[in-house]
């Protein structure tokens, strides 16, 4: 090696073992797979969710005034709600 490429490699990599703090925490390797062992946990469980979301069939209930409005046959004025005014 020449002595400009060893300056390139110093100037590449500003952290050597020498400018290494040892008192600094670092996560590492462990820290990067746990996290992304916790990434992949995560949107696994938003896969399966969605899954059983989809298979939720729901269907609201109307409400009291409207189920009698709709069961009325035409022509025939519903009944009205106590406390109900006419427009």
């Amino acid at each position: 090696m020449s002595a400009t490429s060893t300056l390139a490699m110093t100037h590449l990599v500003p952290l050597a073992a020498k400018d290494l703090d040892e008192n600094k925490v670092t996560p590492g390797l462990l820290g990067f797979v746990v996290f992304a062992l916790i990434g992949v946990a995560v949107w696994l469980l938003m896969k399966s969710m969605n899954k059983h979301m989809n298979k939720v069939d729901f269907e609201e209930e109307p409400q009291p005034g409207e189920a009698r409005a709709t069961a009325s046959p035409k022509g025939a004025a519903a009944p009205k709600a106590k406390g109900e005014r006419t427009a």
